[in-house]
């Protein structure tokens, strides 16, 4: 973390992509989207999922890190301290999550721009699902960095994993009327039950027609059930326990 803060450039270079997404990208479509989002900020709408890309971006970097401590040689000497492994994995999840947090909290600093009002209940909810968020995805990148020996390697699954995450979990569109298909990828896409609940805690703060946020805030369905938020929240929770445990296990038996 106090690295994370001293280093400015990657602080701004972070911030690059969610305000391409937010205001460039997101004023550009509003101007051709204005009748598909009823009134609402098209900025407004995308803020959720761009809040969870940011975090994402900040959390798989902050895993990679290890690769770079494999290739040096400097993993192997951590690997020996008389420290468990466990130990060692949790750390650097809880560490990669508090820097991914920070970074989510610069954008969360920036929703009155696209039109989120400056709620405590909102903020804090949507912190601390961010948060967890942060948590889950860092260990999913410790998870894969046990087993990826080389930084060009873990770029390109880094690549590979999150953008096809980021646009499945319906980030840029509503999950109302899509494909069979589509709909079967985004309900399967972890990154939907972070990006979903963030949404629903975002609208029901505005004051928008209730026909206009059921068209762009539909929730997530099992089988015809709207899944609560708390149980959205779980999900993020278990997957990021289990990927957790995963890493443990690999770090346990490597090196």
């Amino acid at each position: 973390m106090i690295r994370f803060g001293q280093d400015r450039l990657r602080i701004v270079t972070s911030l690059v992509q969610p305000f391409l997404f937010l205001f460039v990208l997101g004023t550009g479509l509003s101007r051709i989207a204005s009748a598909g989002t009823h009134g609402v900020n098209l900025r407004t709408f995308v803020y959720p999922g761009v809040l969870c890309m940011a975090v994402m971006f900040t959390a798989m970097f902050s895993a990679a890190s290890l690769v770079w401590d494999r290739e040096f040689g400097f993993l192997r000497e951590m690997m020996v301290a008389p420290v468990r492994r466990g130990s060692l994995v949790v750390g650097k999840c809880l560490g990669g999550a508090t820097v991914a947090g920070a970074q989510g909290a610069i954008v969360i600093a920036l929703a009155g721009l696209v039109d989120v009002p400056y709620d405590p209940g909102l903020i804090a909810a949507v912190f601390a699902l961010q948060l967890l968020l942060a948590f889950s995805v860092t260990a999913f990148g410790v998870m894969a960095a046990a087993r990826v020996s080389q930084m060009q390697s873990f770029m390109a699954l880094m690549q590979m994993v999150i953008m096809p995450m980021f646009f499945l979990a319906g980030s840029l569109f509503p999950v109302s009327g899509l494909p069979r298909w589509l709909e079967i990828l985004n309900r399967i896409d972890p990154l939907t039950y972070a990006v979903d609940p963030m949404r629903r805690i975002v609208f029901s703060h505005l004051h928008i027609a209730p026909a206009a946020r059921q068209a762009l805030d539909p929730g997530v369905t099992w089988w015809g059930w709207r899944v609560p938020t708390l149980v959205e929240a779980g999900v993020v929770a278990g997957l990021g326990a289990l990927m957790l445990m995963v890493a443990i296990a690999a770090f346990s038996r490597g090196e």
